[in-house]
């Protein structure tokens, strides 16, 4: 069983090291890799990444495009270079901790889940709004509308999933409405789906957070078409 980590990565030189050499502590419950998908950035963060932050991964593969298109087009490059029998997904902000991921795919190791989400807890935090809060909240009733599955965090970074689903995906976001096409396309059918609490960080966007109001709506139309039309 091997393991595929992709972490998308734009313009983070300040966390990069971090995230990764954080990644590389956790002691994980099978063979794994890591796929860093570099989106266009011009701080030069990913030209050091190194097999050596992370020696415990049985391959580091670094793939750079050459303009920014945004987190979709990241990670459906990096998914496309991963060889695991599972995949998911390992921001390098530092909002996510790499420690919650041997419990995150438990379910699908043990064969009781095709899909886990790590689910956020938003309580008090300053470096979120009220209406951050409201917005989430917003596109998870609608995916558990859509998809009639309950469920919590839509938006979460920490999505694990076999193989075999990935292959039934049909990807083409290039933004954040990614989280909304992989939260559809993965839910669609007979999935068996679970979620587990993880721990969240959350950066305000002083300190670099990216996503905005008009990502929520975007990502609400992007639930709706792939419940529609299955991309």
């Amino acid at each position: 069983m091997l393991l595929s980590i992709v972490m998308p990565v734009h313009d983070e030189a300040a966390t990069l090291e971090t995230a990764i050499r954080r990644l590389g502590s956790v002691a994980m419950p099978c063979a794994w890799e890591l796929v860093v998908a570099d989106d266009g950035s011009t701080d030069g963060g990913t030209d050091e990444v190194s097999h050596g932050w992370v020696p415990s991964a049985e391959r580091v593969v670094v793939v750079r495009a050459r303009e920014n298109r945004g987190k979709g087009s990241a990670l459906r490059r990096g998914l496309s270079l991963a060889r695991g029998d599972v995949l998911g997904v390992q921001d390098a902000d530092l909002e996510y901790d790499p420690a919650d991921i041997p419990a995150i795919i438990h379910p699908i190791l043990a064969d009781e889940a095709d899909v886990v989400f790590g689910t956020r807890q938003f309580g008090a935090n300053s470096s979120y709004s009220y209406w951050y809060t409201v917005g989430n909240r917003t596109i998870s009733t609608v995916a558990s509308m859509l998809f009639d599955r309950v469920v919590t965090d839509a938006y979460t970074c920490h999505k694990f999933f076999r193989r075999d689903r990935y292959e039934q995906l049909d990807l083409t976001a290039d933004g954040f409405e990614i989280e909304a096409e992989l939260t559809g396309g993965l839910l669609r059918g007979d999935t068996r789906y679970r979620e587990v609490p993880i721990s969240y960080a959350a950066r305000s966007r002083a300190e670099g957070k990216k996503i905005r109001p008009r990502d929520g709506v975007v990502g609400v139309a992007r639930l709706i078409r792939v419940r529609a039309t299955g991309r």
